[in-house]
């Protein structure tokens, strides 16, 4: 049955799609793998209003005794491209355990209108779907898409089914990094979506070749001063011994932030937080781009380039040719994730065994530590169409994806990853997939528990996963070389565990949906910065350069950002 809406409706997500230029693409025809069901009728579309009260006791796991059927669209990444995940025979994204485990326990029976590759191909097609006229009852969409939608009339306010249905375990799950995480979907008061949990990370590092330490005689870091220091004496002192000078300290691209190759951690090193944006100590926020400490950075990075520390062409790399440098030796400082070690560190690994990458802590110029800066990275929220007959059915099988991986009736070796399924995790079945920010360093908890008691036999779940990957190592699979080095007695999540005891993350401010002048000028006024910091740091430019660059910010859209932003910020206080 379609579901007509309103030209208003329509006007409105055509408008969407011209501001992020993606309209065009989307009459085109795919290259990517895509199926349809066609002609799809709601089983639910001739119910009556069932919809269960939104009561007290509202039963975050109670079965419906009416089969729910609900449409859901997906995205396919290159473990199911052939809807197969190896070494579960049978199964396929339409028919596993996961859509059976709903059926047979909520009563909710998913079928999927459409499901195409994982990327653009998603975001293309969803497009599509908006303007069609026929929507699904549950949708995975943009922030834009979902704030559109919500002025639109088009999709359910889940905030008293949040407040009833949610169970304690999902709750608590979405309340560890801060309110932030849950506001990030809410429009005008409303909580009008459901996105990832796991929205900020758990930590950046910084990631050092200690067999060239040790083979220069430089001890391990405590503070930037010696990140320097390192820097200059992996440049020049021959650390890998070919009589050449062609090694360099710091690994960065043309892009200069990301999870591995990035200088967020570097930055962080200078009391500076580029590309996000943080409470300026009175209450505000503002674009940490544009803060005086990273200046004091930019200065660093200019001069390490003039020493020659810095590729000289890493203005035109992307992480892939960065990530080539290092798999050849040639860089020995790193800052990323923890999950570095698994990309770009294990390639130099496999090129030469001696190379022993290990994770620091970040470090400061100064007595005042540096803080882990996690930048808000939803992008995507699960939604639910105007009119569906029971929107709280969403927020259950949130409550159940969560339970069946980490709760206390919960099988995280059949539901999350099978020992026999080569670490390919059978939960990208689901179509909903909530996650702990934190679930990795709880891991690596139980595990350093493990192993003072000598009691691995007692781990079970998620750290006995990893535990197996580390004697998998241990036992001569170098293919499993990464997870000792973020897992192990001396892995990077010791520090982890340092940053969330201590409370030394810094949290990006907004986490809201795009304001209207980001829509218009945020891709500008990130080429204005990405650009302005390359020169900078080649000496294209003057260090000086900075303060224009400041005030060009705010000229061509910054102010009116900035005054956006501070206006959803003060509505979640």
């Amino acid at each position: 049955m379609k579901r007509k809406i309103s030209s208003k409706a329509i006007l409105l997500l055509i408008m969407l799609m011209l501001t992020t230029g993606v309209l065009s693409a989307c009459g085109s025809k795919s290259s990517e793998k895509e199926t349809n069901t066609p002609n799809q009728t709601n089983a639910n579309s001739n119910q009556s209003n069932n919809n269960e009260a939104v009561s007290g006791d509202a039963d975050p796991f109670g079965k419906y005794e009416t089969p729910l059927t609900i449409r859901f669209t997906r995205d396919v990444d290159n473990d199911m491209q052939d809807n197969i995940i190896p070494k579960t025979p049978g199964e396929t994204v339409e028919d596993n355990r996961w859509l059976k485990a709903f059926s047979e326990k909520l009563g909710i029976n998913v079928v999927y209108d459409w499901t195409v590759s994982v990327g653009d191909a998603y975001t293309q097609k969803m497009n599509v779907t908006l303007t069609s006229g026929d929507l699904p009852d549950m949708l995975r969409v943009t922030p834009a898409q979902m704030k559109q939608l919500a002025e639109a009339e088009m999709i359910e306010d889940l905030t008293p089914y949040w407040e009833q249905y949610a169970s304690d375990d999902l709750k608590e799950l979405y309340a560890e990094q801060g309110a932030a995480v849950l506001n990030s979907a809410s429009v005008n008061g409303k909580i009008m979506g459901i996105g990832k949990a796991d929205v900020y990370g758990d930590g950046n590092y910084l990631w050092l070749r200690k067999d060239w330490l040790d083979k220069l005689g430089l001890e391990e870091p405590t503070s930037m001063q010696d990140v320097l220091k390192i820097s200059e004496a992996f440049t020049t002192q021959d650390p890998d011994g070919n009589n050449m000078h062609d090694t360099y300290g710091l690994a960065l691209t043309k892009d200069l932030y990301g999870g591995a190759m990035g200088l967020e951690g570097f930055f962080a090193g200078f009391h500076a937080y580029p590309n996000m944006w943080i409470d300026d100590g009175a209450g505000k926020l503002v674009w940490g781009s544009t803060l005086p400490e990273v200046k004091e950075a930019l200065k660093a990075l200019s001069d390490m380039y003039k020493a020659g520390q810095l590729d000289k062409e890493f203005g035109v790399k992307d992480g892939g040719k960065v990530a080539e440098s290092i798999a050849a030796g040639k860089i020995g400082i790193d800052y990323g994730a923890q999950w570095n070690p698994m990309y770009p560190l294990i390639s130099n690994y496999q090129n030469d065994p001696g190379a022993n990458w290990v994770g620091y802590s970040l470090v400061s110029v100064d007595d005042k530590p540096a803080l882990s800066p996690q930048k808000f990275q939803a992008d995507s929220y699960w939604v639910v169409r105007k009119g569906f007959s029971n929107p709280e059915a969403l927020i259950k099988m949130f409550n159940l994806h969560v339970e069946l991986n980490w709760g206390e009736s919960g099988d995280f070796d059949y539901y999350y990853m099978p020992a026999a399924n080569d670490s390919v995790g059978v939960w990208k079945y689901s179509p909903v997939q909530p996650a702990s920010a934190f679930k990795n360093i709880r891991a690596f908890q139980e595990i350093e528990m493990a192993r003072k008691n000598n009691s691995f036999d007692k781990l079970t779940g998620e750290a006995l996963a990893i535990y197996r990957n580390i004697t998998s190592f241990e036992n001569g699979d170098t293919s499993q070389w990464g997870w000792p080095k973020i897992y192990g007695a001396e892995g990077v999540y010791k520090h982890g565990v340092n940053y969330m005891e201590n409370n030394l993350f810094m949290y990006e401010g907004f986490a809201g949906p795009p304001t209207e002048t980001m829509a218009e000028r945020k891709s500008t006024l990130e080429a204005l910065e990405k650009e302005t910091f390359v020169k900078i740091i080649m000496g294209a430019i003057s260090i000086d350069d900075f303060d224009t660059f400041v005030e060009n910010w705010y000229k061509v859209g910054g102010t009116d950002i900035t005054n956006e932003v501070n206006e959803w910020y003060a509505l979640t206080k």
